[in-house]
């Protein structure tokens, strides 16, 4: 007999009517005759009538183009699909729509003091830095490259930079200078944004070295501007200028109106081995898609205050600039989140009246397990949503958050990419919250779990596979003339449709399950299963801080292989053998035989990317013989030294052979 569903949440009675998205879909209904029984209901008319769903989005917020498009979306097999041809506009037209006193941006650091930026400010600061990087030479189609923190100024430089027809592209103070080399050198920016450094909790990172590097390494920069952030009283590097010079002359602010297609931004994956690709996404794609995710799905909107925490090395970050096309509050924050402690977010949230509040899984379950109650500490009554995302939210997360952040609040689990921008699954206004899933399909968003045979499955782990066009999907790679590379990264396997990396079940009230990437799984016996099954039970144990898994298959075929666990402990804990008992019988009790890995090693700390991906392929290939450095780029890397220890047991290992 099957387990009751833990219901945690469960819409209003008047969701249909208190919400943006209930608000859509009963248009729909009333303008095309139709009825929808449930959001599932719904969530299949938008998929199998693209063409009608996005005409509808667009005049529901009343997107306007200075030429209208000629046709939704053009006949082809993904990704040769047009969308909006024809369609002339502006994402940074539409985000400064808003005018008047109130407030656009909150900008709260752990460099500087609290930033408040009105809507008319705002459109003043852009218009301002819109001049600024007129008098560089910058116009349609070049690059303006932001070595920013997460702060105001980097949301005017990207819209200021977007209303020209120009191309922004962003890496994280916090970023190395040969990964920052490897992702602005593809893009030969005219012109380069930087701070000379900032502060993470109570420690001073100076970037000024870094800085002249990347200088150095970027030859097509004919401008840099410094943003002096950690020490303005610092002389300007020679041949720089300072912010308040680049932004010291008032503007026009004025759009540049552009193909639907036309780069907005270029993101960046990765790029633990190799170059990261270069992503381009344009104008029409995101403004539509985060309309609809940000406007519709997060029911996000004018009084709205949205949080997420995020560098802008990450897509959250676009994600979140995206609460000014729907008229939010923006609230950005730089500095360590765990300074002086991790209750230093949910003070943010209270001081500031917090509606939407997002953050990654692994800082919830670090929370969870260091005991915090923010709900009983903090005034977190503004909250009404909470976001997760970044890794599979493990069912005690969801607990957690509903038991001491607040009872009554919306829980969105959510999963997506920086490929695509946006999230395919998350939270619903309309669909309830069980505990461990992710409640709805994205409307217009078609995800399926394909098994082995690439035929779409309901209650089994699948490949999660994208069957229809999304407007966010990129507009392509850059310098990839032929699209060949854009067609590999995503459409090598099933021709036609987009396979994303991760697995995914599909339950048969359209809720899911991300169990982890399906480039990582561990395959034992013919079992599949799913690292993040594993993260959960291990990270649950008393002593264990974080833990990472390998699976060697055996070059036969015909053995089980060996499965490596690594983990990263807590202050003062040791792994000795009562460690390692309670690791072994955690994951036989908790999961299967199957799970209980053959080797338990102790590192310093999980290798992981600067926006904590834990680096399962990278350390698979160490533990083959591959040198660290061919596999990872360190200044990719969180912690460029953390790959170091696996490599010294993988020679220890190799010696004993």
């Amino acid at each position: 007999m099957s387990q009751p569903l833990e219901v945690l949440w469960s819409p209003p009675a008047n969701a249909r009517s208190s919400t943006a998205i209930g608000r859509f879909l009963t248009g729909v209904e009333v303008s095309r005759g139709l009825t929808f029984a449930d959001y599932e209901a719904a969530w299949h008319w938008s998929v199998d009538n693209l063409e009608d769903f996005w005409a509808d989005l667009w005049n529901f917020f009343d997107v306007a183009p200075s030429v209208p498009f000629e046709q939704v979306l053009s006949d082809g097999v993904m990704p040769d699909v047009e969308w909006f041809a024809g369609a002339r506009l502006n994402y940074a037209e539409h985000a400064l729509r808003t005018a008047g006193d109130g407030v656009a941006i909150i900008g709260r650091s752990q460099t500087r003091d609290r930033v408040e930026v009105s809507w008319d400010d705002l459109r003043s600061e852009v218009a301002a830095t819109r001049r600024g990087l007129q008098r560089a030479g910058v116009g349609r189609g070049d690059r303006v490259a932001a070595y920013l923190p997460n702060v105001p100024e980097a949301i005017v430089a990207f819209l200021a930079t977007a209303s020209l027809g120009a191309i922004f592209t962003t890496c994280a103070p916090e970023f190395g200078v040969r990964a920052v080399l490897d992702r602005f050198g593809q893009v030969e920016p005219k012109v380069l944004l930087v701070v000379d450094g900032y502060r993470y909790g109570a420690k001073a990172i100076d970037r000024a070295n870094e800085v002249a590097e990347i200088r150095a390494g970027l030859p097509t920069v004919e401008t840099c501007v410094v943003l002096p952030y950690l020490d303005p009283r610092r002389p300007l590097p020679d041949g720089a200028m300072s912010w308040s010079e680049f932004v010291a002359e008032p503007g026009e602010l004025a759009f540049e109106q552009v193909p639907s297609d036309h780069p907005l931004y270029v993101l960046y994956s990765s790029g633990t081995t190799g170059l990261p690709k270069a992503i381009v996404h344009g104008h029409g794609g995101i403004l539509s898609t985060h309309l609809k995710d940000v406007g519709l799905m997060s029911d996000i909107g004018p009084g709205d205050r949205f949080f997420w925490f995020s560098t802008t090395g990450w897509m959250m970050w676009n994600f979140l600039v995206s609460g000014l096309i729907v008229g939010a509050t923006v609230v950005t924050f730089d500095g360590d989140l765990a300074a002086p402690d991790l209750n230093c977010l949910w003070q943010l949230a209270a001081e500031e009246r917090v509606t939407w509040f997002g953050a990654s899984a692994p800082f919830y379950m670090a929370c969870r397990k260091a005991g915090l109650e923010p709900g009983g500490e903090f005034d977190l009554s503004a909250i009404r949503v909470v976001g997760s995302t970044g890794a599979p939210l493990p069912i005690e997360g969801f607990r957690w958050i509903y038991g001491s952040v607040g009872g009554s609040l919306l829980l969105s689990s959510i999963s997506g990419g920086t490929d695509i921008c946006t999230a395919f699954v998350g939270g619903c206004p309309l669909v309830p919250v069980v505990a461990g899933e992710i409640p709805a399909r994205f409307l217009a968003t078609a995800v399926e779990a394909f098994d082995e045979s690439g035929l779409p499955v309901i209650g089994e782990q699948g490949e999660l596979v994208v069957t229809q066009p999304l407007p966010s999907m990129p507009v392509g790679f850059w310098n990839d003339p032929d699209r060949s590379k854009y067609r590999a990264a995503y459409f090598d396997v099933y021709p036609g449709i987009w396979r994303h990396g991760d697995w995914i079940t599909i339950t048969d009230r359209g809720s899911s399950v991300i169990t982890g990437r399906s480039d990582a799984t561990l395959n034992r016996s013919g079992v599949r299963i799913g690292t993040s099954e594993i993260y959960r039970v291990t990270e649950a144990i008393d002593g264990v801080a974080d833990s990472l898994i390998v699976h060697l298959e055996d070059p036969s075929g015909d053995g089980p292989g060996e499965l490596i666990l690594f983990v990263a402990l807590a202050a003062g804990e040791a792994l000795d053998e009562t460690m390692t008992a309670a690791i072994r019988s955690g994951l036989r009790k908790g999961l299967s035989p199957r799970h209980v890995p053959d080797l338990v090693y102790a590192v310093p700390t999980i290798p992981t990317t600067l926006s904590g991906k834990k680096l399962e392929l990278p350390v698979k290939k160490i533990l083959r013989g591959a040198d660290p450095d061919t596999v990872a780029s360190r200044d990719a890397l969180k912690d460029p030294t953390a790959l170091d220890p696996i490599a010294a047991i993988a020679a220890s290992r190799s010696a004993a052979d």
